[in-house]
C-alpha cells in the first residue's frame, strides 16, 4: 500500500504509560534516533518518584515528551500534537494539555471496566464520543503484540512487556525515524537473553509493519533535518555533559577529578557517569550520606585533586556545614545542586528553581560563594567547565546550580574542539619556601596559595577556625577578623571582572521591556520572546549564567529599561537580589508547579507588560 507522505516542520509526541510501561526508554530511543536523523530537538521526561507506583492510577503515570523540528527549537513543546495513552490513567493525566485535532494512539486492551474505574471514568472514553475533537487511533496495542509474538518462548507477561517496542515501531514508521540504532540498542540490552531480545525486535518490528500495512494511518510524516552549524554532534543529557564538563575540567588543568558523592535525584546520574571515565584520572567515591560525601571531596581538594560533589537540595542543606569550611580553608571545590522541588524531600522527580537563596546564603557567618547556572542540557558542560576554572583560579567552594529538567532533558550537543578549550592553571605553590605565608594573597585574584601537603616548606595550619592574615595561624583579634571576611567577599566580588559582561539581544533597540531569566528557563524565555517580536512588538532579553558574582555591567543593563520582567520557577528569588542589591522594582512571574514553563503563558505575560507601558 502506498500512502500518502506529508511533509512537517516540527512535530511534538508524548508517550505516556505506567511507570513499568517503558515509556521512558520508548522516548528515548525515539530521541536517539531522531538525533541521529539530524533534527533540531527537547526532551521532558516526566515520571513518578516511587521505583513502581501503583499500577493503572494517576500517581503512576510516566511520560516522555519530546519536540523535534527542521529548525532550531529551544523547548520540548507547550503541547503535544500526538498523545500515545497506554491506559486510562495515561489519557486522563495527559488530555488537558491535548490541543484540538491532535493525534491520540490509545492502547484500547487496557481500557478495561476496572482501569476506567480507578481512575475515575464513568465510561469508556474511547466510546463515549467524549473524544470526538481529537483524531483517535484505537488500537489493541496488548494483544497486536502478543499476537506478533505467539511463536516466541517467552511468558505472556514478556509478550505484554513488550507493547512498548510496538509503539515505538509504529511512531517510528510514522514519523520516518531510522531504526538501526533501536535494532543495535535491542541486541547489545538483552545479549544475555536471546529469546527477549529476538521478542523485543519483533515486536518493535510488528510495530513498523503495522503502520505499513493499517488502513488506520493513511498519511506518513516527514520532518527533515535541521539545518546545524557543520560540526560532529551528539545527542546529550544535561546531566551527562555536566559530568562531561567536570572531566574536561581535570583534563584542562592536570588534576585528577575526585567525585565524593551519595545518591540523590535527580543528580545520581553524574556519578554513575563519572564512575565510567576512571581512564581520564576520575576518582568517584560513594559515601554514606552527603557530608560524608562533601568531607572527602574537601579533602580531596586539600591533597591536591579538584573536589567535586554532587548532590540537590536537601543534600545541600546537609553540606552546609562542609562548605563553610571550604570557605574559610579557601580550597577549590565544586558543588552541583541539580534542584528539584522542594521543600524537605518534596517532589524528587519534579524540576524548581528554588535554591538560589540557599546556595547564596546557606551558611553560617558570612561565607561567600561563587554561584553558576546552565541554561540548557548542552550548556551543562560548559557551565561545570567554568566552575572548574573558577574553583581552581580562586581557591573557592563553586556552586553549580542545575535543576531536574535540565539533568534529563537533552539536546544535541556540538562537541567542541579540545584544543580551542581554555586551559586551567593550577598554580600549585612551589615547594622549599622561607617563612612560607599559607594566607599571602595573590594581588589580583585575593586567592591564597595552593600548599600541597607533604610538600617540603610548605607545612602550615588548616581548619575552621579564623586564621591571621598572611601566617594562616589560629586568630580571635577582631580586627582580623573583620579583615578576613572582607578579603574573603572581596575575592569573590572580584571573579565580576574575570567574566563576560551580561549579553542583551535587543535587535531593534527599541524595546523598553527586557526579560531577565536565570538557569533553565531559558527556552522557556527565548521561545516566548519570539512569539512576541512574530507579532510586531519590540521586547529585550538577558540570561544571567553567573548568579554571585553578578556580571558587571548587569546595573547598567537594570536600568537600561523602564520594565524588567524575571520569570523564576520559584516565589522570585532573583527578584528579590536585584531589588535589594541595585532598586530596581523588577516584575517577578513565578510558577512552582514542578514542571517548566510553557513559552505561550510567558509570551502573555510579556505582552501584559508591554501593553501597560
Amino acid at each position: 500500500m502506498t500512502k500518502q507522505v506529508q511533509q512537517l516542520d516540527r512535530v511534538i509526541i508524548r508517550f505516556a504509560g505506567d511507570s513499568g510501561d517503558g515509556m521512558q526508554l520508548t522516548g528515548d530511543r525515539f530521541t536517539q534516533e531522531t538525533a541521529a536523523f539530524g533534527n533540531d530537538l527537547s526532551t521532558l521526561p516526566n515520571f513518578p518518584a516511587e521505583i513502581r507506583a501503583p499500577a493503572g492510577t494517576l500517581p503512576g503515570v510516566s511520560s516522555f515528551q519530546l519536540h523535534f523540528a527542521d529548525h532550531d527549537i529551544l523547548t520540548p513543546g507547550d503541547a503535544p500534537n500526538v498523545l500515545v495513552a497506554m491506559n486510562p490513567a495515561a489519557l486522563k493525566a495527559n488530555l488537558g494539555d491535548l490541543p484540538r485535532g491532535a493525534d491520540l494512539i490509545v492502547n484500547t486492551d487496557e481500557f478495561t471496566k476496572r482501569n476506567l474505574a480507578k481512575v475515575g471514568y464513568a465510561s469508556n472514553p474511547v466510546e463515549d464520543e467524549s473524544l470526538s475533537e481529537y483524531r483517535v487511533h484505537a488500537l489493541p496495542l496488548t494483544s497486536m503484540t502478543v499476537k506478533a509474538l505467539e511463536d516466541f518462548d517467552i511468558s505472556k507477561k514478556d509478550a505484554e512487556r513488550a507493547k512498548n517496542m510496538f509503539a515505538l515501531g509504529l511512531l517510528s514508521w510514522l514519523y520516518h525515524r531510522p531504526t538501526e540504532g533501536t535494532l543495535a540498542f535491542l541486541e547489545k540490552k538483552f545479549a544475555k537473553k536471546p529469546e527477549i531480545m529476538k521478542a523485543n525486535i519483533a515486536a518493535f518490528q510488528a510495530g513498523w509493519s503495522f503502520g505499513e500495512t493499517t488502513e488506520a494511518f493513511s498519511v506518513q510524516y516527514e520532518i527533515k533535518p535541521a539545518d546545524h552549524e557543520p560540526g560532529l554532534y551528539r545527542n546529550i543529557t544535561g546531566n551527562t555533559a555536566l559530568a562531561y564538563g567536570l572531566v574536561a575540567a581535570g583534563q584542562l588543568s592536570g588534576l585528577s577529578i575526585y567525585l565524593g558523592s551519595y545518591p540523590i535525584t535527580p543528580a545520581s546520574d553524574i556519578l554513575h557517569e563519572l564512575s565510567r571515565h576512571k581512564r581520564f584520572g576520575v576518582r568517584t567515591f560513594q559515601a554514606e550520606d552527603e557530608i560524608a560525601a562533601v568531607g572527602a571531596a574537601l579533602g580531596a581538594s586539600f591533597g591536591g585533586s579538584l573536589g567535586v560533589t554532587t548532590t540537590s537540595g536537601p543534600g545541600l542543606a546537609l553540606k552546609s556545614e562542609t562548605i563553610g569550611l571550604a570557605v574559610a580553608t579557601e580550597l577549590p571545590l565544586v558543588v552541583v545542586d541539580v534542584q528539584r522541588a522542594g521543600p524537605s524531600t518534596g517532589m524528587p522527580t519534579k524540576t524548581e528553581q528554588a535554591d538560589l537563596l540557599q546556595a547564596m546564603h546557606g551558611r553560617n557567618g558570612e561565607a561567600p560563594v561563587p554561584v553558576i547556572a546552565p541554561r540548557s542540557p548542552a550548556d551543562c558542560f560548559d557551565a561545570a567547565l567554568e566552575a572548574g576554572r573558577i574553583a581552581v583560579k580562586y581557591r573557592t567552594p563553586v556552586i553549580l546550580l542545575s535543576d531536574g529538567y535540565l539533568a534529563n532533558g537533552s539536546e544535541p550537543w556540538k562537541i567542541p574542539d579540545v584544543a580551542a578549550l581554555p586551559r586551567i592553571e593550577p598554580d600549585f605553590a612551589p615547594a622549599d619556601q622561607e617563612d612560607f605565608q599559607p594566607f599571602q594573597r595573590d594581588p589580583e585574584t585575593l586567592a591564597r596559595p595552593w600548599a600541597i601537603p607533604g610538600t617540603p616548606g610548605l607545612e602550615h595550619r588548616i581548619g575552621g577556625l579564623e586564621k591571621a592574615d598572611g601566617s594562616g595561624n589560629i586568630s580571635y583579634d577582631p580586627a582580623n577578623h573583620d579583615r578576613m571576611v572582607r578579603l574573603r567577599q572581596a575575592k569573590v566580588d572580584g571573579i565580576a571582572r574575570d567574566i563576560e559582561p551580561l549579553a542583551v539581544d535587543d535587535p531593534s533597540g527599541e524595546a523598553r521591556v527586557l526579560v531577565l531569566g536565570w538557569g533553565g528557563t531559558y527556552g522557556a524565555i527565548s521561545a516566548a520572546v519570539r512569539r512576541v517580536r512574530r507579532s510586531g512588538q519590540h521586547v529585550a532579553q538577558a540570561h544571567l549564567r553567573h548568579l554571585n558574582p553578578f556580571p558587571a555591567n548587569i546595573e547598567q543593563v537594570l536600568r537600561s529599561y523602564d520594565r524588567v520582567v524575571v520569570p523564576e520557577i520559584n516565589l522570585g528569588q532573583l527578584a528579590l537580589l536585584l531589588r535589594g542589591r541595585f532598586l530596581v522594582d523588577v516584575i517577578g512571574y513565578n510558577r512552582v508547579r514542578g514542571l517548566p514553563f510553557k513559552a505561550e503563558e510567558l509570551a502573555g505575560v510579556i505582552q501584559d507588560v508591554i501593553d501597560s507601558e
